[in-house]
């Protein structure tokens, strides 16, 4: 081999090496900094991101007048302005099915459509579905009537009426872009840690009179749209509110709620109070007198499927009433776990 072609390998040689050696050097530095945490981790808190669902196209002004859009868009006016079609000022006795002036779009914001406030979207592909407060499969027809007869104190809504028809095609336009088990990031509620404490009353009035007056009003009342028929912002407790055998009467449910939705234009990006103050909030707001639902010792045959939370008897255990309305709630989540190895989240 002559002296130039040596050369020549000699320096290729050198190249290797040296580039191999760089590689492992970048290599191993980079191991080093993934061990000792230098680059950010991604975000897998389910309440940072939501799915692309929540930024479909659900305007339903843009359908056109066919007759099945045309169904679609009266569920929309129902769910949004229930009380005017529905509610006991509508004009027509014989169509007062919701007891208050209260409507779907008071609890489900954004007709539906916001994440983290019991959104509509997918719900279609989740019934028929098992409710233990009735003990059996029920469809969403009869999810339906349970808000008709708690959260707006009335009364069955028949289902195959026309204001029911319009209702589910309004919910499946919502769930067109639902995968098969309805199942999305948001149907439900933002993380609550429930405080390992009563609630605190005299808190939860401060929180009210600072938060929640603006909108709701010194008494709670809400606020009405100009037409006097609609609210805007609904009452929390009185005659005109959910009656007590509504969710929402349960101190947990209405806490986690109001986390992630209140004051009003709150979202699970940008939460505004605390555990602490949305517990102490929703013990103060359903302390408070609302309308009584008839027959509620009816609710959940089997027990043990009964929300700790659940404002009403009878009960599987022997905790009062009191401490199932107001808490501490981690004494009875213990009994039925070690009683009964049944873990209790509400």
């Amino acid at each position: 081999m002559s002296k130039k072609i040596f050369n020549i390998e000699y320096k290729r040689l050198v190249v290797m090496v040296c580039t191999s050696f760089g590689c492992l050097l970048v290599f191993s530095t980079i191991l080093l900094m993934v061990h000792f945490n230098v680059f950010p981790k991604a975000n897998t808190n389910h309440e940072e991101y939501v799915d692309n669902l929540y930024y479909m196209n659900y305007d339903v002004s843009s359908l056109d007048n066919s007759i099945e859009n045309e169904t679609i868009k009266q569920g929309y006016e129902l769910f949004v302005n229930t009380s005017k079609y529905l509610g006991p000022n509508n004009g027509n006795p014989e169509m007062v099915y919701a007891g208050n002036n209260l409507s779907c779009n008071n609890c489900h914001l954004l007709a539906g459509t916001k994440p983290y406030s019991m959104p509509m979207i997918g719900i279609i592909q989740r019934f028929p579905q098992y409710g233990g407060r009735e003990n059996k499969i029920g469809t969403i027809e009869d999810r339906i009537n349970g808000c008709f007869e708690r959260s707006m104190n009335g009364r069955i809504l028949p289902e195959n009426s026309t204001e029911m028809k319009a209702m589910v095609s309004y919910l499946k336009f919502l769930s067109r872009y639902a995968p098969k088990d309805g199942n999305i990031k948001g149907k439900g509620y933002v993380e609550f840690e429930i405080p390992n404490r009563a609630v605190d009353l005299e808190h939860g009035k401060k929180v009210f009179e600072t938060i929640c007056i603006v909108c709701h009003g010194p008494n709670g009342q809400g606020q009405k749209y100009p037409d006097g028929l609609v609210y805007q912002y609904p009452p929390l407790w009185g005659d005109d509110s959910f009656n007590n055998g509504a969710g929402m009467n349960r101190v947990i449910t209405a806490a986690q709620f109001i986390k992630g939705n209140m004051p009003f234009g709150t979202t699970y990006e940008n939460v505004v109070l605390t555990d602490e103050e949305a517990y102490d909030v929703a013990g103060y707001i359903n302390a408070m007198q609302r309308p009584e639902k008839a027959n509620l010792e009816q609710d959940f045959p089997d027990l043990l499927k009964k929300p700790v939370s659940t404002p009403y008897g009878p009960y599987m255990d022997t905790f009062s009433v009191e401490q199932h309305q107001k808490g501490p709630f981690q004494p009875i989540m213990d009994y039925y776990k070690q009683k009964h190895n049944i873990v209790k989240t509400k």
